[in-house]
């Protein structure tokens, strides 16, 4: 986290592919970090997409709040992860957001 949180171009990235392949491990601190990030939409983007990444039912609530939230790339994302995690909750969210127009 302390990369991504660099000022540094370059840093934030490796920070991201640096927990990319851990983020099952850290799931419960990478969606607290979610939360409690305001002013950052880059970094939400990023944290988003590791927790969608994680492909675990503990990112339901998360994915599913951000399916239906104003921002469309967090959108995007928590339906690219709702898609990963595959559970029959996952797909009827996917399938209410596509009905709603919500997602394409």
């Amino acid at each position: 986290m302390r990369l991504m949180r660099s000022r540094d171009p370059q840093k934030q990235e490796d920070g991201f592919h640096q927990l990319l392949p851990h983020a099952a491990e850290h799931l419960n601190e990478l969606i607290k970090q979610f939360e409690e990030e305001q002013d950052d939409q880059g970094l939400r983007g990023w944290l988003l997409e590791l927790i969608a990444a994680a492909a675990s039912p503990t990112a339901l609530p998360i994915l599913a709040a951000q399916l239906v939230g104003p921002d469309e790339s967090l959108r995007d994302c928590a339906a690219v992860g709702l898609s990963k995690l595959n559970t029959p909750e996952a797909r009827t969210l996917l399938w209410q957001a596509r009905a709603n127009g919500t997602i394409t």
